[in-house]
């Protein structure tokens, strides 16, 4: 089960995978219809459903429904505790007995820095800086700007999942080492390819350490719904 345009779906599928895709925008939902129909029949046929739904409200699944679960997104849109509770609440009750968890979150300060990089003394005025700093939130009113976001601390998201039953197997920087020299890795790409496997090699091997969640622009949660209960 996954969500958004399509792009993880057919990537699935492609493997051999069975998928479901829920969304809760319209939108989204029309761009991976579009893509499925235009998909090659030999994987397309993977998908068995594409619809709309709330990842806090999966009431159209029964429960153990699903092997694995793909949740990129939801839990650093859902702006209060409650509600990403209740998200993670409904990946644990479709999820079978050690089915997994894929789940994305975003930390404070990669989105701080980036904040006042653009906007300047103003992100310090307008009290943005203080907002994410100690309540995580964050919000951009311009169009087509990311928006309705909540950033955590890299140290709470273990608990999250924990707190409602899964145990956490990774918890992994998504960008890591190289999370600020991006422009930089892609140039090395071209200059030096041998280099370039080599540093994503090593951005790999130390996506787990701590050290680094905080700064990363995203945190990979892989969580495991235990085969038996307190396992």
């Amino acid at each position: 089960m996954v969500g958004g345009p399509g792009t993880w779906t057919l990537w699935l599928a492609r493997r051999g995978y069975q998928v479901t895709l829920t969304d809760l925008s319209p939108a989204l939902l029309g761009i991976a219809r579009d893509r499925v129909a235009h998909a090659p029949r030999e994987y397309a046929g993977n998908v068995e459903a594409v619809m709309e739904a709330d990842a806090r409200d999966l009431s159209a699944f029964p429960d153990l429904s699903f092997d694995a679960l793909l949740c990129l997104g939801p839990l650093y849109h859902l702006t209060t505790g409650t509600d990403r509770s209740r998200a993670v609440q409904e990946a644990h009750r479709v999820l079978r007995p050690g089915g997994l968890l894929f789940a994305t979150m975003m930390p404070r300060y990669m989105r701080l820095v980036s904040t006042v990089l653009e906007q300047g003394s103003a992100a310090f005025t307008t009290g943005t800086v203080d907002l994410i700093l100690e309540e995580g939130r964050y919000d951009d009113p311009r169009p087509s700007r990311f928006t309705g976001g909540y950033l955590t601390r890299a140290d709470h998201v273990a608990q999250l999942f924990e707190d409602h039953g899964f145990r956490v197997r990774r918890l992994l920087a998504s960008q890591g080492i190289l999370a600020w020299a991006q422009p930089e890795v892609a140039a090395l790409a071209q200059r030096d390819p041998d280099a370039y496997q080599r540093l994503l090699d090593v951005a790999y091997r130390t996506a787990g350490e701590p050290s680094i969640h905080g700064m990363s622009g995203h945190l990979l949660v892989i969580a495991e719904r235990p085969k038996t209960q307190g396992e």
